[in-house]
């Protein structure tokens, strides 16, 4: 059946009474049974939790084939416990069959590629999939097909019981004998640890990995004793200055910097920017250097942002020091200055991913925000965008928060260049679709602006402002002039990714790439 995004998607994934997209509101006033956690109960005293290995911890766990197994990612491509796990469990105890349920997998978890081309881990769930482990799902090595979920739509899962975690590993910077952890205070801080928040609250067990052992108790704990069962201490869990990435640093480029203050223009036009507005963006130099002209904006009409929340990077932060926003509310930090900051400047304070953004929940931040400024790999002339497959088919993204997002927020802006090298960003249709069209508002690129024909409001206020824009047909014409018409891809039958909408139905799937036949 085709979905309301006009994918193909196939009758075995709908199996089981799943369904295809319908829509960003589709799931509005519908009720979701929780899943109650199941949990393991003490009624001895205990001393301490310390285990001596990560082997033990998988013993005392109950570890055995077949079982899921939780990971986070905000020590990001520099994250070792993930590896230290799957080690343990598969080269020490033996296990197979293993599904592995990460919120991002990247470069850091390239030694996991070879458990999956060895048939050890048969299932990956994940909000991010890159490097080698990208490449052997792509090219059909994986037993079952990925599932790429949202950083909403992955605690939806988790907490309606799509999900069920076997044992959660949480990396934490700092953590005392009981397994009370925090993203700060140690040798190798992340600041927010709130991905793990979810996973530890309804895994059935949750081991604590950390390389700085506190005092108890070690308060404010991000994740709380009373869900631990077990605590390792490694010798490093990480390299935290792998957390911040080239996309994490607000661009030089005078082309992403014009794009950078036409943004600001887009948002200055609107009726939501006023006085306590609120706002975020995304991860990209162009996205990040929109802060640096919205300020000027703020300052011009004496306001001030509200709060704003996400992946939170060093410029955000900044505008928190100088009192030009009222709290930053943080589930990941993008760089070192954000993690520095978490806890420490007054108004910069920690959240969970499920109320950052679970579509199912009644008050997720992301269903409150004015404005959110986004990346894209490409979009489409229906303002469909793509984050997660390259134009040659290869998973290698993230949908992240970019759909949560984009669904939320009363104007979504997608900033990006026309064209990337020889390949045109603005196309017909993009490879994979992980943000809907219809969540999607406005286009600003290096060639003009484009404004999504669903909102009427937003082209009457560039209009009004004097701010030019175009058709997304002729930025897509434009971009083939430049580049040339890109040739389709070829595709085997056999899907190796389902990608889901935040609300848990089927965007769109990814299949296995055809090989090449050389001449």
């Amino acid at each position: 059946m085709k979905n309301a995004v006009g994918r193909e998607i196939p009758e075995s994934v709908l199996a089981g009474g799943r369904e295809g997209y319908q829509g960003k509101g589709y799931m509005d006033g519908k009720y979701l049974q929780k899943a109650a956690p199941r949990t393991r109960r003490y009624e001895n005293n205990q001393e301490s939790k310390i285990v001596e290995s990560l082997a033990q911890a998988l013993r005392s766990c109950g570890a055995c084939d077949g079982m899921t197994f939780s990971f986070h990612h905000h020590l990001r491509d520099g994250d070792y416990v993930a590896n230290l796990v799957m080690k343990a469990a598969i080269e020490e105890l033996g296990l197979k069959d293993l599904t592995i349920a990460a919120t991002s997998l990247g470069g850091a978890h390239d030694p996991i590629a070879a458990y999956i081309e060895e048939g050890k881990v048969i299932g990956i769930q994940t909000s991010g999939i890159r490097g080698r482990v990208g490449e052997v799902v792509s090219h059909g090595k994986l037993k079952t097909p990925a599932i790429i979920r949202s950083h909403g739509g992955r605690p939806r899962a988790i907490e309606a019981g799509e999900v069920h975690i076997d044992i959660a590993f949480v990396a934490a910077p700092t953590a005392d004998c009981m397994g009370n952890c925090r993203g700060i205070g140690g040798k190798s801080n992340c600041g927010s640890l709130g991905y793990a928040m979810t996973d530890a609250k309804y895994a059935d067990h949750v081991v604590v990995v950390t390389d700085c052992l506190v005092d108890f108790p070690n308060f404010p704990a991000s994740v709380e004793a009373i869900d631990v069962d077990a605590v390792v201490v490694v010798d490093s869990i990480g390299n935290p200055k792998k957390i911040a990435s080239a996309a994490a640093r607000i661009s030089q480029n005078p082309r992403d910097l014009m794009m950078a203050e036409n943004v600001a223009k887009v948002i200055a036009a609107t009726p939501w920017f006023r006085d306590g507005f609120s706002f975020q963006t995304g991860v990209g130099g162009p996205s990040l250097a929109a802060n640096l002209f919205l300020e000027k904006y703020m300052d011009e009409r004496n306001i001030k942002m509200g709060w704003a929340i996400g992946g939170i990077c060093g410029p955000m932060v900044e505008l928190l020091k100088k009192g030009k926003v009222g709290k930053v509310i943080d589930v990941q930090d993008f760089d070192l200055d954000a993690v520095a900051s978490i806890n420490q400047t007054p108004g910069h304070y920690e959240m969970s991913a499920s109320q950052y953004a679970n579509p199912a929940n009644k008050g997720a931040f992301v269903n409150k925000l004015d404005f959110v400024v986004l990346a894209a790999l490409e979009i489409d002339t229906k303002f469909n965008v793509n984050v997660l497959t390259g134009s040659d088919g290869v998973l290698r993204g993230a949908p992240g928060g970019h759909p949560d997002t984009a669904a939320g927020s009363k104007v979504c802006i997608i900033v990006t260049p026309l064209t990337r090298g020889r390949m045109a960003t603005v196309c017909k249709d993009v490879v994979t679709v992980t943000t809907p069209g219809d969540c999607v508002d406005v286009l600003v690129t290096d060639y003009g602006i484009a404004v999504n024909p669903l909102r009427p409001d937003l082209i009457d206020c560039l209009d009004k402002a004097g701010i030019p824009h175009v058709s997304i047909e002729s930025l897509q014409e434009k971009a083939y002039s430049l580049v040339g018409t890109p040739d389709d891809l070829q595709w085997e039958d056999k899907v190796v990714a389902i990608l889901e909408a935040r609300d848990g139905t089927i965007l769109d799937v990814v299949r296995k790439i055809k090989p090449v036949e050389l001449a």
